[in-house]
């Protein structure tokens, strides 16, 4: 077949695929121009995290604090991994998105929360080794039939040419559900949680560990598989999510008690 037979071909084959099955919004499925994007009114609902921002915990300023500065959170109680990144607040669009993704299984959305996850956590990603998602138990796998960790983190694996290692880390028991539930709850429902399999740890050993979840609430579920991992001789932890949850004041534009 002629080269430009072909590429002729292609294009009407696309826009019959098109017309048959418009691209629709991610946020409202109302349909869009193009695949993988947000309508207008969606687009105005998102909140990307941006700059400046706390160098641990990821949490924005209201105000610049200067290079390498701390939130009062991250210098009182230092968490077990290095540095949290997430690419949007966990609100408006960015909540129905991950709901979709975890409940009505939207994995399509999957590649495109990845990309903009991969803008908030370009430098995470620079320096991992490897890309792990935050397990589920069997048992919840098995009723979801999908981790939506693992979608996100084999996406930003693809992405980036990192390597996905979905099995270093395992769910060695079966936990409740974190939401609804207070700190210290959510500390002691995931406490020892998490666990490398002894068949693991060579390959984990001194290397630097990307973990991946969809949405960053407390930090006790990333916190608890942190621990885990520098246990098993992990040189590093980062933990990159999809959605942070945020004071309402910042959400509403003040921004100053974080």
């Amino acid at each position: 077949m002629p080269l430009e037979f072909k590429r002729l071909f292609s294009i009407a084959a696309a826009q019959a695929g098109r017309a048959l099955f418009p691209p629709l919004c991610g946020g409202c499925r109302r349909t869009v121009s193009l695949p993988a994007t947000l309508c207008g009114s969606c687009w105005r609902e998102l909140r990307l995290m941006e700059r400046p921002w706390c160098e641990v915990l990821g949490v924005p300023f209201g105000v610049d604090m200067g290079e390498g500065a701390l939130s009062p959170a991250a210098i009182a109680n230092p968490p077990p991994f290095d540095r949290a990144r997430s690419a949007v607040a966990y609100t408006g669009v960015a909540r129905r998105m991950v709901q979709a993704l975890k409940y009505n299984d939207r994995t399509d959305l999957a590649p495109w929360m990845a990309r903009w996850m991969m803008r908030a956590g370009a430098e995470l990603i620079r320096d991992a080794d490897v890309i792990v998602p935050v397990p589920l138990h069997a048992r919840r796998f098995l009723r979801r039939r999908f981790n939506q960790s693992a979608e996100l983190a084999r996406a930003i694996a693809g992405l980036s040419g990192l390597g996905f290692e979905p099995a270093l880390v395992v769910r060695a028991r079966p936990t409740r559900q974190q939401v609804g539930l207070g700190l210290a709850e959510r500390e002691q429902n995931v406490r020892g949680a998490f666990k490398v399999p002894v068949a693991e740890r060579e390959r984990l050993r001194g290397r630097r560990v990307l973990a991946v979840d969809d949405v960053y609430t407390t930090g006790a579920t990333v916190s608890a598989m942190a621990r885990s991992l520098r246990r098993a001789g992990a040189a590093g932890v980062d933990v990159l999510t999809f959605a942070r949850v945020l004071p309402e004041d910042f959400l509403d534009g003040g921004g100053n008690s974080i």
